[in-house]
């Protein structure tokens, strides 16, 4: 295919003193990664924050995914942990404009996400001022929720509207299903459960890069 389809390790934990671990994991096998940040309001799960990334030295080039209410409020703070680009849910503001310009003004990228249900009509009009969409082909906020095919035709349909857009999908991907979601026309597959909890996490990540690449 003619993308270069990129997959990358999403770390999601609660635990702090497990942190470094996952992260010296990572930083073995990519130079590339997404935290996964949770608050307990906008998904039901809670998860370490910027104070703990930022206590964490790392080679990584890393974004993070925040699945919490209000993004706005925590834009500094990861800015201050060394985030490259924040991913925000269109979800979880009023106002997802000023959540844009905010990240803007601070020099961050900035990547739109948006949860299974919410129809591709609603969002679209803002596409244009983000550097990436993040389609959730599952339901946020737990490592191994079941993949949502359905989720895909959004994909195939924002891909003919704006075909440069940088697209994203992340939840339940895994090597049976890697492949297809490739086809469909996605530029980076964020991968969770189906790296880290894995055996060998650095094998599952060529392996399923492969895969993708196979698309």
């Amino acid at each position: 295919m003619s993308r270069n389809i990129r997959v990358v390790p999403a770390i999601l934990t609660d635990n702090p003193a497990a942190l470094e671990n996952m992260v010296r994991q990572v930083e073995t096998y990519t130079k590339y990664a997404q935290f996964d940040i949770m608050d307990g309001q906008f998904v039901p799960s809670h998860s370490i924050t910027w104070e703990h990334i930022a206590s964490l030295p790392t080679k990584l080039t890393w974004e993070a995914h925040l699945m919490v209410m209000r993004p706005e409020n925590y834009l500094q703070g990861f800015l201050q942990a060394g985030a490259k680009k924040v991913v925000f849910h269109y979800e979880a503001t009023s106002s997802p404009q000023k959540v844009i310009n905010l990240a803007r003004t601070l020099g961050l990228g900035v990547g739109l996400a948006v949860n299974p249900e919410t129809t591709l009509e609603s969002f679209l009009p803002i596409v244009d001022e983000v550097d990436s969409v993040l389609f959730l082909t599952v339901n946020p906020g737990y490592y191994g929720s079941k993949f949502i095919p359905e989720v895909m035709d959004k994909v195939k349909e924002l891909r003919s509207v704006r075909p440069e857009i940088e697209i994203g999908v992340d939840g339940g991907i895994k090597e049976a299903n890697i492949t297809s979601i490739a086809r469909a026309g996605v530029d980076v597959i964020y991968v969770g459960s189906a790296i880290s909890l894995q055996p060998d996490p650095g094998e599952s990540y060529r392996r399923l890069l492969a895969l993708a690449k196979q698309g």
